[in-house]
């Protein structure tokens, strides 16, 4: 447990530091960008050796209830991440939430507790769910107002609905061939 919550922990780190400390990130300049997708990479190795290692008490398993909301959810929180990928005008969904990136991320974590009712669970998709959440905040602090993007032409919204059925499928297809079921 020690390493998934060290995981957890260099990831919240990696992520808030430039919004708790954005001078020092400054001093750091543009060598300060892989010093901090290092430590991300080094935060998720940690998190899945942990995770996999970890051990504690179960409160809920994967009911085939769950597990289909937990499909449904993860299908929006694909296309939510679909709606921050494009630059300047944005898809309709890009236009109406101000953090879909971190808004895909917290539907997934939401996603993830509702099938996995175990402590490790907890730790990982809790703690990931509590960081997305402290981002968001710290963000709507910093930057203020939010002023809202054009709305891109509809051929984006197509293709973005695409990319994310693509990304949805082949995710899938990784659980699976890692051994975890995703379907009900």
């Amino acid at each position: 447990m020690t390493t998934l919550i060290a995981g957890v922990a260099l990831w919240w780190a990696a992520h808030l530091f430039k919004r708790l400390a954005p001078a020092a990130r400054a001093k750091l300049g543009e060598p300060g960008k892989g010093i901090f997708a290092v430590l991300i990479v080094i935060s998720v190795v940690l998190m899945v050796l942990g995770y996999r290692a970890a051990d504690g008490p179960v409160y809920w398993g994967r009911d085939p209830m769950w597990v289909g909301i937990n499909n449904l959810l993860m299908l929006l929180a694909f296309y939510f991440y679909a709606a921050s990928g494009a630059k300047g005008a944005k898809i309709w969904l890009g236009t109406k939430v101000r953090h879909p990136q971190l808004t895909g991320f917290s539907i997934w974590a939401v996603a993830h507790l509702l099938v996995n009712g175990d402590l490790p669970s907890f730790v990982l998709f809790g703690g990931l769910l509590s960081w997305a959440i402290v981002e968001v905040l710290l963000i709507n602090i910093q930057d203020g107002p939010w002023e809202r993007p054009p709305r891109a032409p509809f051929k984006k919204e197509v293709v973005a609905i695409v990319i994310t059925l693509v990304i949805y499928a082949v995710v899938m297809g990784i659980h699976y061939a890692l051994g975890v079921t995703p379907w009900g």
